[in-house]
């Protein structure tokens, strides 16, 4: 199967962001508008004294660097984090998005892309500075919102330039950041714009992280490339309060969102804390992605929110990756669709709609890349699952330092440079479905089973049980191959863990007729988490899977 038969323009590709944002320097109308919680107010930036702003830290940075330099940014989710972000890019630098250092295991991994990457200048803000201080001792730290003094015109770039790495989340591998070229992010940019209709009049609002892709293409890059605008909180105020992302929604007009799909069931759980005068009718599009769609969650979204104006349409399942500059598919204007398989034959590798099968949600369909199911280097037809294969212009150069031919570097059909996601789909009546991760696939006695699976029962099984907070893997031992999971559960004194454990056997027992070896009860909050707030299986893994002593 192959998508889309739409190409990206060729002008596209050769327009830069760094030039779509100076060529509205003159726009008076706002451009990023910061929702800052704790100081009870929003803060709004101008394209015209964005531009102006932009030109500074350029100015700073031709001094202290050259071009093709890595540059690391390291600024809470404000409005200087887009200032350091877009001031390394129109330096001719490449900016590496990360966060400031947290937590310990934060600070480890933030530790091992700084050395990674090779980071020579450091960009921080007056409010992130003494934690940047901590992950060490740059050659130059600039503080983006303390600069003053003579601007700079942009550093011209080609297509094929670096804009930033992107480092992946979730692996326990080395660090490892994509390459986006400057034509990743147009490409990325017109793809989405087409695929989630965003123009001049967008309010591209959210709170997912900077760092993240696609907090940094939904609400940083996609609002320059199509002339709208940002709304955007820190990640922590939505968990604080989910209904505050609702609020943002009701309160900005022609609305494109984006998040996860456990943001969808949080936000359900807040609604009685939005007000009664909440209105979702002007969310064009809400963006469900970067793990897998619940097709309960969207139902009880729409159940919830439907009175409240939201239309079934705008919700939007789709499909993305960081290597592909994170959009590859998206359901159309008819909303989201499904089907239920057969769910014995799709373990094996065969889609068969069935009436009571195993339900899951569409991706819908490509743009602007041709997509492949491949398996043993043989491209599939539709109905039959394998991993999931790309070609196109949003595609990554590669990983920072690394060859990775096998990644990046596949030959199919006699093209090369296609990229392996890791990913298994199928294609079914045209529709794209994600069926699980090939190298987190659980292979017992010749069966296969979807971690995803296994975790959705399990969640399911108990109250006492935390909704997307479960880890299924396998494991191996002289018995030979099997399965466990571990969930954070909420003791509240009147739970028995046996009971809880006994839901959980039966649950998965019932589903797919596989005793698990073990079920690892583990109290909220310990389970692994990626930065953008999976479940980390691979590090629960490690975590879980050895004998307690």
């Amino acid at each position: 199967m192959t998508a889309s038969p739409v190409d990206v323009p060729e002008q596209v590709l050769r327009t830069s962001i760094v030039e779509r944002l100076f060529a509205r320097a003159d726009d008076p109308r706002p451009l990023f508008t910061y929702q800052d919680f704790g100081a009870g107010a929003e803060k709004t930036v101008t394209w015209t004294e964005f531009v102006s702003r932009v030109r500074e830290v350029t100015g700073t940075l031709r001094r202290v660097a050259r071009p093709g330099d890595r540059v690391a940014v390291l600024v809470g989710q404000d409005l200087n984090y887009p200032l350091a972000f877009f001031g390394a890019l129109a330096a001719g630098l490449v900016a590496v998005p990360l966060m400031s250092s947290g937590n310990p295991t934060q600070r480890g991994r933030l530790a091992g892309v700084l050395e990674d990457c090779g980071a020579r200048v450091w960009l921080t803000s007056s409010a992130a500075a003494a934690k940047t201080r901590e992950a060490g001792t740059p050659e130059h730290l600039v503080v983006v919102d303390e600069l003053s003094g003579p601007g700079a015109d942009p550093v011209p770039v080609s297509p094929e330039d670096p804009a930033y790495l992107q480092y992946t989340s979730g692996s326990t591998r080395e660090p490892a950041g994509a390459v986006i070229p400057h034509r990743a992010v147009a490409a990325a940019c017109w793809q989405a714009s087409q695929a989630y209709a965003v123009d001049e009049g967008t309010t591209c609002a959210g709170w997912i992280p900077f760092f993240h892709d696609m907090g940094l293409i939904q609400l940083l890059c996609l609002p320059v490339f199509a002339g709208g605008r940002s709304v955007f909180m820190a990640p922590a105020e939505f968990v604080r309060r989910p209904a505050r992302w609702l609020r943002q929604l009701s309160d900005h007009p022609a609305v494109f969102t984006a998040a996860p799909n456990f943001a969808f069931d949080l936000a359900a759980d807040a609604a009685g804390e939005a007000g009664d005068d909440l209105d979702l009718s002007d969310v064009r599009v809400a963006l469900n992605g970067s793990e897998p769609v619940r097709p309960a969650t969207i139902a009880r979204f729409q159940e919830v929110f439907g009175p409240r104006g939201f239309r079934p349409e705008a919700h939007r399942p789709s499909y993305g990756l960081a290597e592909a500059t994170v959009y590859v598919a998206s359901a159309g204007a008819e909303g989201p669709r499904g089907a239920a398989f057969d769910r014995e034959a799709l373990a094996q590798g065969r889609a068969i709609e069935v009436p009571d099968g195993q339900e899951l949600v569409s991706v819908g369909r490509p743009l602007g890349q041709r997509v492949r199911i491949v398996r043993d280097g043989v491209a599939l037809p539709e109905g039959l699952v394998g991993e999931i294969w790309l070609h196109g212009p949003n595609v990554a150069a590669g990983y920072w330092g690394r060859g990775d031919a096998t990644v990046f570097g596949a030959e199919l059909d006699g093209v090369r440079g296609w990229l392996r996601t890791g990913d298994l789909g199928v294609f079914h009546r045209g529709d794209l479905y994600i069926t699980g991760r090939l190298k987190d696939l659980i292979v017992i006695d010749g069966r296969n089973f979807h971690p995803q699976d296994i975790e959705l029962a399990a969640g399911e099984a108990h109250p006492a049980i935390r909704r997307d907070r479960v880890a299924a893997f396998g494991i191996s031992d002289e018995t030979g191959e099997g399965a466990m999971v571990a969930v954070e559960w909420a003791d509240n004194g009147g739970t028995d863990a046996k009971d809880v454990t006994r839901a959980v056997l039966r649950a998965v027992s019932r589903e797919f007729e596989l005793t698990l070896r073990s079920v690892r009860l583990v109290p909220p909050g310990e389970l692994p988490r990626t930065s953008s707030g999976k479940v980390a299986r691979s590090v629960a893994k490690s975590r879980y899977s050895r004998p307690r002593g």
